[in-house]
């Protein structure tokens, strides 16, 4: 017996010892080889962890192996793979080879901020176990597989930051233990089912920034347990339903930039809201009564909208409020009553309302603000004398402001943005202001501020900006100007300033834009001049300047507007007379021309009539032993610009498009037909051949208009090669560009994700150069009538080039023809339909509405209408940017957005407020700090 339980406790340990080796399954050995297969799908860097640790496993051993020790993997008790976190990874690939039917033990799957594109297959419904799910910061395209509803235990489901399309499946509502669902920033689009109203459990409800149309369904007022509620920046309309004061749990609630209409309901204020943003939208009627009656409210926007009335009482000390924005609405009541002391405010805005009275000593008490707007109101009253110092933006102007800046302002060290303008100040630039040494901004125009600038402004170091125009300044300019090193915009129009422009000004190496106008400044233009970038905006109207227009880079493109109304001004200007030593050139080259034209004409004439002569024997030769041609071809012109002869080249053309043969057309317009021809040896080019109906116009004027228009050489106009004017066909010759037309690329989700941000800034500001060229640059001045998407063609290395140019002009040159509506509909400006006469600032629209496309992605539709009276926090590249292609570099972004502005100014109305397209170029070619807003925005 003693011998015997001596043998079986080695036995007994044994097995003690193999039951802490885990066991490696056969199932989860299948798992880890099927992950191998999808990982052999990807694109890995070659530092990752997952080639590193994703090694093959032993197959062929006796010895138990443990759950694989790799890199963002985790088992369950039994050995099998329950977590799959792949998240920041730097992964590119699908999810084709996922294998899902053999993973279905995974509870947890994240592959958050990588590259992974494609589908989401419907095979991620076989993942029934699954609780956590998180595509989010990917590329994933196409639709929410509606198998996804299978996924019963489900409670996070994060798909934001994709390409998702297609509609939110209605059997997202059988998740009955769904907490978190986030599918913001998508492009998904229809309706909001209503069948979400089902998950009770849910806390968080994230739809934001998506193309979602339709009413918010009544049904979302039964989440009892919903916390955040998020539907911000879609296209949502109808009214906010009242059942949404139902959530009672509900603590943020957005639901700015779409199209609701009607009343805020009664109720909403009185939940326990600590975010409520209603802004952008067209909402109209009072502010409930109830705001926050909770006691929690501290952010509450409703601006962009068309709400009236008072400001509720419950809004005058809520005490939490931190950030409030009522702006761009009908608000009206005594400001000095309305707002009391807030804390912890730090943002406050209730500009273009419609507030009187007199400013509160109350907005000194709140020790917290750093943003202050009140702009575009009927306020009344002088300054108070203090603000609270933290205040980083303060913002009156447009009001009814008198008396005089305070000094006490001086002691805001902070301020980064000061706009008094649009007021009826009067008194001296307080010297105490050249303490705000962090001043970006400085803008007091349109008061009645006297004096001198003073010398003190040269510790505005950080300055950007300084307007100072329609006031009485007098005395010369201080030369210290020109230490403001980061000075981007100096505007001292509409004063009365005199003595010379000090040449210090040369030093201002980051200027743009310079106004210097309606001055009573004298002497020359200074030497200093001369350091001036090229492309700045310059702007000496009516003073008294005299002398020579200098031949500085930052003269080279400027107008005569901007130099008149200096009688003693000189230079080959236009609107200005020559100065007396180009006058004496000119009488040289008149003589010095004459005696050219005494010496070669009788010799030119000697040789045509030798020329001729032999080309009269030749052809008596030809006509005696040549057939006649045949009768179709009789009455037949050529003409040729090119290095071909003509008759060679018709010839050509027809045979390398099998006569115009449609296997050949590339584009139709409404003037002709444009087909693709390779000439010998390879050269390719595009020839337009005109519809027959415009063949029996005017020969002569078709002639003239084409000599005008080979003229023509610029980078962004497509070069004119040569034509062809003929009784059987007439055709014009193009360069040929291989990626075709603007509009044709942004119409395909695959080419148009080609045009990243960087190009289509580029693209922009090709158009604006060549429309630019044709309207100031030409002799005479050429409308092209027709500018659209269709008409900008592009290069192989995605270069603007604007064609058919010109093209309704070279057709119908009589006066009847000129006032006829011509251009592609959705681009033509509106006063062509009740004055019918066709002007440069009709291209300036339609350009507009190019570079609006471009944006967006799309043609601009109705937006064209209410642009130019959106405000800017309106015109973010977020809301109306394409989003086929990922969000640009903060330095793109930011040309992208002058863009938008441009775009804005473009569509005006009234044609004499647009800009000129030369004025154009140099805002757009300028660097993008004068593009940011002119008012800092602190949040």
């Amino acid at each position: 017996m003693a011998s015997s339980k001596f043998l079986l406790l080695p036995l007994a340990l044994l097995l003690v010892a193999l039951s802490f080796v885990p066991n490696f399954t056969s199932a989860s050995l299948e798992e880890a080889n099927a992950l191998q297969k999808w990982k052999a799908s990807l694109q890995i860097p070659n530092n990752s962890q997952i080639v590193s640790s994703w090694t093959p496993l032993p197959t062929n051993t006796s010895v138990p192996t443990s759950c694989p020790s790799w890199f963002g993997i985790s088992c369950n008790a039994d050995g099998n793979i329950n977590m799959l976190n792949l998240s920041r990874s730097e992964l590119k690939g699908t999810l084709h080879q996922f294998p899902f039917s053999i993973l279905g033990n995974l509870t947890h799957f994240e592959l958050s901020v990588n590259s992974f594109f494609g589908p989401i297959p419907p095979e991620i419904g076989l993942l029934s176990k699954l609780v956590y799910l998180n595509f989010s910061t990917n590329q994933f395209s196409g639709v929410i597989p509606p198998t996804i509803g299978k996924l019963s235990q489900l409670t996070v489901l994060i798909f934001f930051k994709n390409d998702l399309t297609g509609s939110i499946p209605r059997e997202l509502g059988n998740m009955n233990s769904l907490i978190d669902l986030e599918l913001s920033h998508n492009q998904l689009n229809g309706s909001i089912p209503s069948s979400l109203g089902d998950l009770k459990s849910l806390n968080i409800l994230y739809l934001h920034r998506n193309q979602l149309s339709g009413p918010i369904p009544n049904e979302l007022g039964n989440m009892k347990s919903l916390t955040e509620l998020d539907l911000g920046s879609n296209q949502l309309n109808g009214s906010i339903p009242s059942s949404l004061k139902n959530l009672i749990s509900l603590q943020i609630l957005n639901l700015c930039v779409n199209k609701l209409s009607g009343h805020i309901p009664q109720g909403i204020g009185s939940l326990q809201l600590f975010r409520l943003v209603l802004g952008k939208n067209k909402l109209s009627g009072k502010l409930p009564d109830d705001l926050c009656q909770g006691g929690k409210l501290q952010r509450f926007s409703v601006s962009e909208n068309q709400l009236s009335g008072h400001i509720p009482r419950g809004l005058w000390n809520c005490s939490t409020l931190i950030r409030v924005r009522f702006d761009f609405n009908q608000f009206h009541g005594y400001i000095s009553n309305t707002f009391g002391v807030y804390p912890s405010l730090k943002f406050f805005d209730v500009s273009h309302n419609k507030f009187h009275g007199q400013l509160s000593q109350n907005w000194g008490k709140c020790k917290n603000l750093t943003a202050l707007k009140m702009a575009y109101n009927k306020i009344s009253g002088s300054i108070p004398r203090e603000f609270g110092n933290s205040i980083k933006v303060l913002d009156l102007s447009s009001n009814h402001l008198v008396g005089q800046i305070p000094k006490e302002l001086g002691e805001m060290k902070g301020l980064l943005n000061l706009n008094l303008s649009d007021n009826n100040l009067s008194g001296v630039i307080p010297q105490e202001l050249g303490s705000l040494h962090g001043l970006l901004t400085l803008d007091l125009s349109k008061n009645m501020i006297n004096g001198s600038l003073q010398r003190y402004i040269v510790d505005w170091v950080r300055i950007n900006h300084i307007y100072l125009s329609n006031n009485k300044l007098s005395g010369k300019i201080p030369s210290e100007i020109g230490k403001l090193s980061q000075l981007n915009v100096l505007d001292l129009s509409w004063n009365s300033l005199t003595k010379e422009i000090p040449s210090e000004i040369g030093s201002l190496k980051s200027l743009e834009m310079m106004n210097l106008s309606h001055n009573k400044l004298s002497g020359s233009i200074p030497n200093g001049f001369s350091n001036l970038p090229r492309g700045i905006h310059i702007d000496l109207s009516y003073n008294e300047l005299r002398g020579p227009v200098p031949v500085y880079a930052a003269f080279l493109n400027v107008s005569g507007e901007a130099l008149q109304g200096n009688d003693c001004l000189c230079g080959n200007v236009t609107g200005l007379k020559l100065c007396e030593s180009q006058i004496i050139m000119k009488k040289k080259n008149h003589f010095h021309h004459k005696l050219i034209l005494v010496t070669i004409v009788p010799l030119f004439a000697a040789l045509l009539l030798g020329l001729f002569m032999c080309g009269l024997i030749a052809y008596r030769r030809r006509k005696r032993t040549s057939p006649q041609n045949p009768s179709g071809e009789e009455g037949g012109k050529f003409f040729s610009i090119t290095s071909f002869d003509g008759q060679a080249m018709y010839d050509e053309i027809i045979k390398a498009t099998n006569d115009f043969d449609d296997a050949y057309c590339i584009g139709m317009g409404g003037y002709g037909t444009v087909y693709k021809a390779e000439l010998q040896p390879n050269n390719l080019v595009a020839v337009k051949k005109l519809h027959s109906s415009s063949e029996n116009d005017d020969h002569i004027g078709f002639l003239n208009e084409v000599r005008a228009l080979t003229n023509i050489r610029h980078k962004n106009i497509v070069k004119l090669y040569g034509y062809c004017f003929h009784a059987r066909h007439s055709f014009l010759i193009y360069e040929y560009l291989e990626k075709g037309s603007l509009k044709s690329l942004l119409s395909s989700d695959i080419t148009a994700r080609e045009l990243d941000w960087l190009k289509r800034v580029r693209i922009v500001r090709a158009v604006a150069n060549g429309l630019a060229y044709m309207h100031h640059d030409c002799t005479p001045r050429i409308i092209h009538r027709d500018i659209s998407g269709a008409n900008i063609l592009l290069d192989s290395d995605y270069g603007a080039h604007i064609s058919d140019f010109g093209t309704a002009k070279l057709l119908k040159l009589d006066s009847s023809n000129w006032t006829a509506v011509v251009g592609t509909y959705g681009y033509i400006a509106p006063e062509l339909a009740y004055t019918m006469l066709a002007t440069e600032k009709c291209d300036v629209f339609s350009f507009g509405v190019v570079a609006l496309e471009v944006i967006m992605g799309k043609h601009p539709g109705e937006l064209i209408s209410s642009l130019p009276t959106l405000s800017i926090d309106n015109l973010l590249l977020a809301n109306v940017g394409d989003r086929r292609i990922p969000p640009p570099s903060s330095l793109v972004e930011k040309l992208a957005h002058s863009i938008l502005n441009v775009s804005r100014a473009c569509l005006k109305y009234n044609p004499h407020e647009r800009p000129t397209m030369r004025q154009v170029t140099e805002l757009l070619s300028v660097d993008d700090r004068l593009w940011m807003k002119r008012h800092v925005s602190v949040t």
